[in-house]
């Protein structure tokens, strides 16, 4: 049997499929913002993110030690792409003007997205997102020369919508729950189970 043949490239971006992720944040006013993410990965109780050292989620982060987040459903992506080109610093950062980024204080509106209190965090979460996780700041890593920073926060608290959930326990049901991807700048949705892995249900 012949291998496949490959090529040596390279690709502008990396983002080979992660789910997306709003962060939401709040600043010392109590001002909200929404920073739609799509680096980042989870162990244990612990969220990593990448995060731009420009934006107003990092800034928010930073002053508050805490933030939320909230992961979309694979239907929820025409939102989503409605505040993918805000921000909310400003005025808006270099870096974000020359991508096209404006200016915006209302992404919750914006996007139809509905805020609502978190119990552990100041942060809101998003009504809309089937998952939302209240998290608290642990450590900043890497060199903000690199234009971004991982972002370790611990989870105090997880919220999942009735329907994703396996009744009478702590666990998703994975028929019910379609989270929306980010794979080479374009958002998929609709996964189909392949199998279980040995470690499935614990």
């Amino acid at each position: 049997m012949s291998l496949p043949d490959t090529l040596t490239i390279s690709p502008s971006v990396l983002y080979f499929g992660t789910p997306v992720a709003l962060v939401g944040t709040a600043d010392s006013q109590g001002n909200a913002n929404i920073s739609p993410v799509s680096s980042l990965w989870a162990l244990g109780q612990t969220i990593v993110l990448g995060l731009g050292t420009t934006g107003c989620a990092l800034a928010n982060i930073r002053e508050r030690e805490e933030c939320t987040i909230n992961l979309p459903s694979a239907d929820l992506w025409p939102k989503v792409e409605a505040i993918a080109r805000t921000t909310g610093s400003s005025p808006v950062p270099a870096d974000k003007a020359a991508m096209g980024y404006v200016h915006h204080t209302d992404k919750f509106a914006l996007g139809g997205f509905t805020p609502v209190p978190s119990e552990a965090v100041g942060a809101p979460r998003i009504a809309e997102c089937p998952l939302q996780l209240e998290c608290r700041l642990s450590a900043l890593h890497g060199d903000e020369s690199r234009g971004f920073v991982l972002v370790d926060l611990t989870v105090k608290r997880v919220h999942a919508h009735r329907d994703i959930v396996v009744g009478g326990t702590h666990h998703i049901d994975t028929s019910r729950w379609h989270p929306l991807f980010f794979i080479f700048r374009e958002y998929f949705g609709d996964a189909h189970p392949l199998g279980r892995n040995f470690r499935a249900g614990c």
